[in-house]
Order: structure tokens, then sequence, then C-alpha cells
């Protein structure tokens, strides 16, 4: 068959990419990411692969297979790494036929932590190994994929994601009025919040739990929080669509983010995109998420992962230090004013795209 022309891309996502009920990081970032290429002139063809990637079942496989095999020969494919990562018997021989990139938002192995994956070392290794590229979201994934599978470093391109600055937010004066946008899932660590909270219950706060909710965890929440105390100041809002959420940035005085694990963090550049701190932990690419002003300073406060009380000092240093938080506000409206646009993020996302479909080697 003859190849397709170098900016027809074909673009293999999530089956709920789109699903309004269940939003994630990964997802809006190949949701923007497709929109920003056909902006910039690339042809995109969307395909949709069901199933509860990377923890498929038979009949996902098959319609997989089925996906791929429906691509045109020498054609330039980018695969979302939660489908690709633990399908080498797809991506591994399709290999052959089309040029395979593979868009890994998180580590397989890393997701295996949560959710057991057999050999899960293994097989991304075999999928990464035989894609012509892979494109990564954050410096610190790059480092972690180079430090753990043989792979040549050209073959290897970060594009953060990008970020739509929104309405500066109308900060209280107080500074008491908390957000946590994330799942709220274990993975995400809202009890260390709900704990750090209830040793600052002494001061005014709120805090709204903002993110798709497992069941039995947001009741372990709100039984934990209640036999401290503090029930009446937390509100679990579940998903928000992005005009909502929005609106909970610009009335919000302050991110709380107590992730465990994070290729990036890309609601700490939301939170900031509109002029919001944020605490969060040390983990991942968080630092370059939440990055640094021009003046130097970064819009927040890093604490260790799981360490309550280092994140309890952390909010009653935000709560009553005014010059903290006037300095942290002044950090977090500079950074905003220099996050990278999608268009950005695009951008090297195309240029690897090109590279993997010509054979070029490119820089990290």
């Amino acid at each position: 068959m003859a190849s397709e022309p170098k900016h027809v891309l074909h673009f293999v996502v999530p089956g709920n990419i789109d699903d309004a009920d269940r939003p994630s990081g990964g997802n809006r970032y190949d949701r923007r990411l497709s929109d920003e290429l056909a902006a910039a002139g690339w042809v995109v063809c969307e395909h949709a692969a069901p199933g509860s990637w990377p923890w498929a079942d038979v009949e996902d496989v098959q319609n997989l297979v089925r996906i791929v095999e429906s691509i045109p020969d020498c054609s330039i494919v980018l695969v979302d790494g939660l489908i690709a990562s633990n399908a080498p018997e797809v991506f591994v021989p399709a290999a052959d036929r089309v040029r395979v990139v593979v868009l890994l938002h998180t580590s397989l192995v890393d997701m295996s932590l949560q959710h057991d994956v057999v050999d899960a070392h293994r097989r991304e290794r075999e999928v990464l190994s035989a894609a012509r590229g892979v494109v990564t979201t954050s410096r610190w994934a790059c480092d972690r994929l180079l430090d753990r599978y043989p792979l040549p470093a050209y073959s290897v391109t970060v594009a953060e994601p990008g970020a739509d600055r929104g309405e500066v937010a109308a900060q209280s004066a107080a500074g008491g009025r908390f957000v946590c946008v994330a799942a709220v899932a274990p993975h995400k660590a809202q009890h260390v919040i709900v704990d750090a909270l209830s040793a600052v219950a002494d001061l005014e706060w709120s805090c709204r739990f903002i993110g798709v909710l497992d069941p039995h965890y947001a009741d372990q929440l709100r039984d934990r929080a209640d036999s401290l105390g503090i029930g009446p100041r937390f509100e679990f809002c579940g998903a928000l669509d992005r005009e909502d959420l929005d609106e909970e940035y610009q009335t919000a005085d302050l991110l709380l983010h107590a992730s465990r694990h994070e290729t990036y963090g890309m609601v700490l550049t939301e939170a900031i995109a509109h002029g919001l701190p944020v605490i969060t932990t040390r983990v991942g690419g968080v630092h370059e998420a939440v990055g640094l002003a021009r003046s130097g300073r970064r819009p927040g406060l890093l604490v260790p992962a799981g360490d309550v009380a280092a994140f309890a000092a952390a909010i009653r240093t935000w709560l009553t230090n005014d010059d903290v938080r006037t300095q942290l506000r002044a950090a977090a409206a500079d950074r905003r004013n220099g996050l990278m646009p999608w268009s950005t993020t695009a951008g090297k996302v195309a240029h690897a795209l090109a590279a993997a479909a010509a054979g070029l080697e490119v820089p990290a």
C-alpha cells in the first residue's frame, strides 16, 4: 500500500477520552494535543480503543488489533501509553508496518504499584524498544525512562503539558478557602490533607474535594473527618466540567495536592494559571509543573509525600503569615504569565512525529 503524507497522524486514544464524568490529566492532554495538531495543519485520525486500559481484557485486545490493522502501512501512529505499554503483542509486530510513537503519561511499571501488572517491566520495555519514538510529559519522566530501559536518548522527547491562563482568582485576605482537584482515591492521598487540616483546626478554613469519587475511600475520608470534629468543613463535589472547575479555581485561595506519585501534575499548572499558589508533595515531576517565577521564587510550598506534620506546618504558615501569603501570591501571578501554551506542547510532539517518520534523531 502507498504511504500516507507525513502530515497525516493516526492517534490511538482511550475510549473514554471525552467522558466528562471521569476526567483525567492524560485524557485532557490527549484531547488538547489532538486539537492543537489539527489547528497546526495535521490531519488527525483518532481511533478510540475501548477498555479499561492498561488493565484490558481479551476482547479489548482483539478490538485494539482490529484498530491497528485498519491503519494503512507506513502511517505515523501516536499511541497513548495507557494502551501501548501493556500491549506488546499488538504494537511490537505493528512497528514493522507503521511508524509507532508512544505518548507515555505514566510508566506501566509505576502504575503496577497500584494495580499489579504481570511482567510490567518486560512488556513496557518491548513496546518502547520497538517504537520509533517516545514522548514523555516531564524531564523527570524522561530521565526515569532512560534509567529504566536501554533506549537511545534521542528517541525520547519531553513535551510538558500546556496551560490556558484563566481569570485570576479573587483571593480572600485570610486565605482559608482551599480546593483539592484530583480523583478522590488512595493514590491521591487526600487522607493526608484531612489529617493535616485537623492539626490546624484552630484556624479558619474550608476545603472542597473536586474529582471522581472512589466511594469506599470517600466514605473513609468523611468518617475520618467526622471523628476529628471537622466534617462540616469539607465538601465532596465530584467531577466538574471545565466551566465549573474554572469557577472553583477563581473562588479559591490555595490548591492542596497530596499525591504520592505524579509524572507532572497538570492541576498544579491549572491552578497557577488562575494565580493560585499551591501546597503539594515533592514527587516526580511536580517541581517542573510548579516551576519558578521570574523572581526565582516558587509559587507554592513543597513537602515530602505522606508527611502529615510537614503538610500541616505548611498550611499553618500559609494561614498565619501575611508575608508568606503575599510572596506566594506574587510568585503565582508571575509564574502564570510565563506558563507554556498548548501550541508549544503540540509543536514539540509534531517535531518528534516528523522525526520518527523520517528516521531522524531529535534531542530529548
